[in-house]
């Protein structure tokens, strides 16, 4: 059983001193393809004649985004150097370092540097990551320092003990810290194997994030969720040996009678298909079916840390979809907690059937807004992609506050219509609604206009997030696995609200 999630822990603080005297085991040096060059950079043509500008001159040093040169750290005169190896890393044009590139950037230079033992990174910055960027900076420099390869007998990835940053103020590196940290326990659940995070073991890492960093939390087992009529996702959870939970997490930031934003998600543990069973290539990244409810944990995290000033809920329902004698059919109908009569005719459709129990009791919680993320449907990578989280709303506005703060963050989400025609597809013949759409057309939407129905008239937006949330490759700024998708769009979303 886990019981608690072990991330890089990795201290970051502001750099005082000399950068070039300073002892440490690499010195990162941020030089811009427009001339623009770090402290240290400047300092280092200024005592070997122009160096660095020589060596960008003739190509022998990129200054693209994210371009890295690593060298052992020459001679000055004839002191020693402070730093065993130089870094030197491109970040493009200053102007097109937007707080998405510069996450992107922070990433990059950990992942270089996690090769090997590396206890403390000094970063000379000057002003090429602006004071508006240098938080998002310091988050992807926590999320760099983390990988997917997490139970290995010989270690992969050697996180650093502490980075130090030029030029950061205490707010920016508070708050970097908790968003890559943030990203990293959402990362570090979704990558665990199904055998060590399920709904039991889910609900128990939950409990022991919620004891470290102050928030309520409650866990419903299977004969409260029995009591609360929760028929829907004991269904989906009835052929396993692992029952079904439900975590509900309260940051209360205001006055208690303050109507709390409601932050939800799908945690589908372990997603077999039931007996619509998945093939083999298809189940084997389903231990990743539970990204929405670990982004829920993230952020509640994070919310709780940063101790914004709102009240905000987090709901995460858990389930591993599986098959035996006393699993739920295909023809079975299921009384939801509403009261809204579910016909299945797919059992692999079973992460919206869980959240129709999720999203009601979130509802019971009179909250203002309602946010879901769910990695629900192939169809919307089908349309969108797997970099790209869709988005539909039963309010435009609210939608497009997600959207445009997903832009702002360097993330990618695109809103999918929600016209009230798709409400035919999910038409059933026996019951009110069925499990899945007419054939294989729009799916993600009618995916969506089924978990509608479970929200009445609160504004609600659906985060669709089965292409962004698990990488089947990496990137230069991030592992295979996990990716922490939407994190960072939810927490600037939520400080926006916080801010008035």
């Amino acid at each position: 059983m886990v019981a608690s999630v072990p991330i890089a822990a990795v201290d970051v603080k502001r750099f005082a001193g000399n950068l070039l005297e300073s002892a440490c085991d690499c010195l990162v040096i941020l030089v811009g393809n427009d001339g623009l060059r770090s402290t240290a950079a400047a300092q280092i043509d200024q005592a070997l004649g122009p160096w660095i500008r020589t060596a960008i001159e003739s190509s022998s040093i990129k200054t693209g985004h994210g371009d890295v040169t690593i060298m052992p750290a020459p001679m000055i005169g004839s002191a020693r150097p402070g730093a065993k190896q130089w870094m030197i890393i491109g970040t493009g044009e200053a102007a097109k370092l937007t707080r998405g590139k510069a996450f992107e950037l922070g990433a990059i230079v950990t992942r270089h540097l996690i090769d090997a033992k590396r206890d403390r990174i000094v970063i000379s910055n000057g002003d090429l990551v602006s004071e508006d960027a240098i938080d998002s900076f310091i988050a992807g420099l926590c999320v760099g320092s983390d990988g997917q390869a997490i139970l290995m007998s010989k270690p992969k990835i050697y996180a650093p003990s502490l980075i130090e940053i030029e030029n950061a103020s205490d707010q920016a590196l508070h708050l970097g810290k908790v968003t890559g940290d943030s990203m990293n326990v959402t990362r570090r659940l979704v990558n665990e194997p199904p055998n060590r995070i399920y709904p039991e073991s889910f609900a128990d890492a939950a409990t022991a994030i919620a004891g470290e960093v102050g928030l309520g939390i409650e866990v419903w087992d299977e004969k409260r969720l029995l009591a609360e009529r929760c028929r829907a996702m004991l269904a989906v959870g009835q052929a396993s040996e692992r029952p079904p939970r439900l975590v509900i997490l309260r940051h209360f930031g205001t006055d208690r009678d303050v109507a709390p934003i409601a932050i939800v998600g799908k945690g589908v543990t372990f997603d077999s298909g039931g007996l619509s069973i998945k093939p083999s290539e298809g189940m084997a990244d389903m231990k990743c079916d539970m990204a929405g409810a670990a982004t829920v944990v993230g952020v509640m995290r994070a919310v709780a840390l940063l101790k914004l000033p709102i009240n905000v809920i987090g709901l995460c329902g858990l389930a591993e979809n599986m098959i035996a004698g006393d699993a739920y059919r295909l023809g079975d109908v299921i009384e939801t907690r509403k009261g809204v009569m579910i016909e299945i005719l797919n059992t692999d459709a079973e992460g919206r059937v869980v959240l129709a129990d999720t999203l009601d009791v979130a509802v019971e919680n009179g909250p203002s807004q309602i946010v879901d993320l769910a990695t629900l449907t192939g169809a919307c990578m089908v349309a969108l992609g797997r970099d790209v989280a869709g988005l539909m709303s039963n309010d435009d506005s609210l939608c497009r506050e997600i959207a445009d703060q997903a832009t702002h963050q360097g993330e990618y989400a695109w809103q999918l219509p929600m016209f009230e025609m798709y409400n035919e597809h999910i038409s059933s013949k026996v019951a009110d609604i069925k499990n899945i759409g007419d054939g294989r057309w729009g799916g993600a939407i009618t995916a969506a206009k089924f978990l509608e129905r479970f929200v009445g008239d609160v504004p609600w937006v659906h985060i669709d997030i089965a292409g962004p949330a698990f990488a089947e490759s990496p990137k230069p700024h991030r592992d295979a696995g996990a990716t922490g998708a939407m994190l960072r769009t939810l927490l600037g979303w939520l400080q926006s609200r916080a801010a008035g």
